[in-house]
């Protein structure tokens, strides 16, 4: 049993890999700010509201700790904003990184997960996308996400990190049992936006860019369940507790979906009519991300299990009608008992 430290630990992915922690036997304490992070979703561990840009705070927590290791999930993560405003993206993902990788330096804290992206690939020459493509960013998202991973060599060279860049495609899905789920403000991803119109939150889902090089003009991803990626943290973690060596993996399912795909499966198991309005591309978009996974089974012994398309929207039109409802009981309640 270890004790980690989950940074961004009450956002989605964070969240759904503080739950495969605890799982496994493992403790952890959660380090959020929660501009983006939900208090509910800090359910396995206490929670330390901060920023990994504060280095007293951080200081602090190793000091009254013995942490083992870090997972890394805080950082801002949308593409377009990235594109708008790339200097907030350097000051959170690679000043904060270099921050929380000074502290764990001081603290002789030497092993750290990090939440890295396949925006580090940018546009491939070819598909599946395997580690040894060039990774060459089109946006400050995915460079920034670059950065960090060049950090943590350098930081490996100099003072002996250890760390496990898992590169994961597009994260979807929620947890099978309904606890935690996808719950963005704003919500850019494609699967929770189309599940909103199949609610009746939204009117209809917008198709950005239909002029795409694929089958069916609109882009081409690779989903896999936010489940199986938290599979995947604990197993890189204990790669490094095990004593290996740094490693950078695609995690991914290998099979693409382009948005139409989406759109119609959703309609198929949701049973709901979805409208969909073609829109133009957004900034920074790839045509095609689809990537071969076969290092992290190497290595890891990881494979996607619950990724394919209908079982990830399926598990995530369940955590939406929940998440409706509850805020439809709150809302009821805040009308019922004036004054709450």
């Amino acid at each position: 049993m270890a004790l980690i430290l989950v940074t961004g630990g009450a956002g989605y992915v964070g969240s759904h890999c503080a739950k495969a922690l605890a799982a496994a036997g493992h403790e952890m304490i959660v380090l959020d700010n929660l501009i983006f992070g939900h208090r509910e979703f800090v359910r396995w561990g206490p929670l330390v509201e901060g920023d990994i840009r504060d280095s007293v705070a951080l200081e602090l927590l190793f000091n009254t700790h013995r942490i083992d290791a870090v997972m890394h999930f805080a950082a801002l993560a949308y593409v377009g904003e990235s594109v708008a405003m790339p200097g907030r993206y350097y000051e959170v993902n690679v000043h904060g990184t270099r921050v929380l990788l000074d502290a764990m330096v001081r603290a002789e804290v030497s092993r750290i997960v990090f939440s890295s992206s396949c925006a580090v690939f940018g546009q491939p020459d070819n598909v599946p996308i395997v580690e040894g493509t060039r990774c060459d960013p089109i946006n400050p998202y995915g460079f920034t996400k670059l950065v960090c991973e060049r950090m943590m060599d350098d930081f490996g060279c100099a003072h002996g990190l250890k760390s496990a860049r898992l590169r994961y495609f597009n994260a979807a899905g929620a947890d099978q049992a309904g606890e935690i789920g996808e719950d963005h403000s704003p919500e850019t991803h494609l699967i929770p936006l189309v599940l909103e119109v199949a609610s009746g939150l939204r009117p209809m889902v917008q198709v950005l860019g239909t002029d795409y090089e694929t089958p069916d003009g609109t882009a081409v991803r690779d989903y896999v369940h936010v489940s199986d990626l938290a599979q995947a943290h604990v197993l890189a973690l204990e790669h490094l507790l095990g004593g290996g060596d740094s490693i950078a993996v695609n995690l991914a399912s290998g099979r693409g979906a382009s948005v139409r795909e989406v759109v119609d499966t959703a309609r198929a198991v949701t049973g709901r009519k979805i409208d969909a309005l073609d829109a133009p591309r957004r900034p920074g978009d790839p045509a095609i991300l689809v990537a071969n996974a076969a290092r992290a089974r190497e290595l890891l012994g990881w494979s996607a299990q619950r990724s394919d398309l209908a079982t990830i929207i399926d598990d995530a039109w369940r955590w939406q009608r929940q998440r409706f409802r509850q805020r439809e009981t709150i809302s009821l309640a805040g009308v019922l008992v004036p004054g709450r």
